[in-house]
């Protein structure tokens, strides 16, 4: 099975101040639980072999694969808007890279698989709670379109770890463009250490943004690109209903994937100021938020490559915020345009900003469902007659009614075919997104019973959300009140 997969490592052969060379923690019972065949083939591995006996023991730790380098990275970063200068991977070991069937360069990591020098205080491993929820929410993601990192497999250790209680151990083995966070740049912005600084945007350029190396100023179109794609990422964020939960620089991937799913979770009735996270206590993360956060996080990264953007610090200081002054409108072209998505609109034309915050206003008024409202839209859309189960998620039902007249004579403007703007609008409406209580049933029956049948059923719903299948039915609908729901890290 190791002979199948080739690794090519150009992380691993930067200098030695990148990362720590350590090797995974062996576990003494694996199991596998699940193993994202799809993904596997992508990655050019034969998932027949990974799902065996030899396979198994790579993916719990316990052998290292013919041509892998396992390293821990190291970065910095802003945790709740304070500075930590030194982080890194303390329960994640990168194994190497694999260019996949498409030509990507991906990392391939064990997330759980043991301490390394960056652990501190933790024991490096993982509870299948929090590996099961990454494995659901960024398959979910994938799914919905949205760049993320992917889940390959997760395999159980067959031994526990102490958090709040004793719960089962597992591994996670994850897939990313790469892991190079913010926080990496910081962590050598910090030190002074402009050589390995520029060694890592170059790093950075050649693995994710080579039109950047023929630019006249190559890191600033590096730092101009991170932040559309973050801008872009954020919108696609808003648009689901996602909460990411904890977005610290070192959980913000310069790759513009979706990158460390701990405390996430999905709005049900529509708020900006939703929080679940147990750990944001002042909803610095709130949904709402997310936009401005991710303005702030870029600011840290233009921050780190100040000294390669200019020799002189006052014309790096402005060629940092001219790019900064971009994200606005980098998010906000997203978004709107996801909006009109949403609610059927194919021309661009004033108003329709106002008319989409408008129908968000009165659905956070009257606690509608985010999911539900947009996905009934659709039919709505084309027959006036579907109007009645999407009132029925407003408290105040006739507060539909008012926004749905402005709607309908906004697609009368527009004319065309009814049957084909329904169609279009649920290509991006979700009838299904991983729901909180379905999720939190799938994790514990797997950890409290070692029942994992809700978790392959809803996994395989979210492997198509924009479709409803009969097998899944209860999976579409409206979720019970949920009083006082919290997510936690699972560090």
């Amino acid at each position: 099975m190791t002979a199948a997969i080739s690794f090519d490592n150009s992380y691993a052969r930067l200098p030695p101040s990148f990362y720590a060379r350590v090797l995974p923690a062996p576990a003494p019972e694996p199991r596998l639980v699940k193993l994202n065949r799809a993904l596997a083939e992508e990655l050019r591995i034969d998932p027949e072999a990974l799902a065996g006996p030899a396979g198994l023991q790579f993916l719990a730790g316990n052998a290292v694969p013919e041509g892998a380098e396992p390293i821990a990275t190291a970065y910095a970063g802003h945790q709740f808007g304070y500075f930590v200068p030194r982080l890194g991977d303390g329960r994640a070991i990168l194994l190497g890279e694999i260019i996949g069937r498409d030509g990507v360069r991906r990392d391939l990591q064990l997330k759980g698989s043991g301490r390394t020098p960056f652990s501190r205080n933790g024991d490096g491993r993982a509870a299948l709670g929090p590996v099961l929820r990454e494995y659901l929410v960024s398959e979910a993601m994938a799914a919905l379109g949205i760049p993320t990192t992917r889940a390959l497999a997760a395999v159980t250790t067959g031994e526990t770890v102490a958090r709040e209680r004793t719960l089962p151990g597992a591994v996670l083995s994850r897939v990313a463009t790469s892991h190079i966070r913010v926080g990496t740049f910081q962590f050598f912005a910090a030190r002074g250490d402009v050589e390995s600084l520029r060694a890592l945007a170059d790093h950075v350029i050649a693995r994710h943004y080579a039109e950047a190396a023929n630019a006249a100023e190559p890191y600033r179109a590096l730092l101009d690109e991170v932040i559309r794609r973050q801008g872009r990422l954020v919108a696609q964020w808003l648009l689901v209903g996602f909460i990411h939960g904890v977005m610290n620089t070192d959980n913000m991937s310069v790759a513009g994937e979706t990158i460390d799913y701990g405390p996430c979770a999905f709005m049900d009735a529509y708020d900006p100021a939703t929080v679940f996270s147990s750990i944001d206590e002042h909803g610095r993360y709130a949904y709402g938020n997310q936009p401005t956060i991710a303005h702030w996080n870029l600011t840290r990264l233009a921050e780190s490559l100040l000294p390669l953007l200019a020799e002189d610090q006052e014309q790096a200081v402005a060629t940092a915020r001219e790019a900064l002054a971009r994200f606005p409108e980098a998010f906000n072209e997203a978004y709107l345009a996801g909006l009109r998505a949403k609610l059927g609109l194919s021309e661009a034309r004033e108003g329709d900003l106002a008319l989409a915050q408008d129908l968000l206003d009165r659905m956070a008024a009257n606690r509608a469902d985010f999911t539900l409202t947009f996905r009934r839209l659709c039919a709505a859309a084309r027959d006036p007659a579907a109007d009645a189960e999407l009132r029925a998620l407003f408290e105040d039902p006739s507060a539909y009614d008012g926004w749905a007249a402005r709607w309908r004579d906004r697609l009368a403007e527009e004319g065309g075919d009814g049957a084909a703007r329904e169609a279009a609008m649920r290509r991006v409406n979700p009838a299904l997104i991983p729901r909180n209580h379905l999720v939190e049933g799938a994790i514990e029956a797997a950890v409290e019973r070692q029942d994992f049948a809700l978790f392959e059923q809803l996994l395989d719903a979210l492997m198509t959300p924009f479709e409803e299948r009969a097998v899944h039915a209860g999976f579409y609908d409206l979720p019970p009140q949920a009083q006082g729901y919290r997510t936690f890290c699972g560090t």
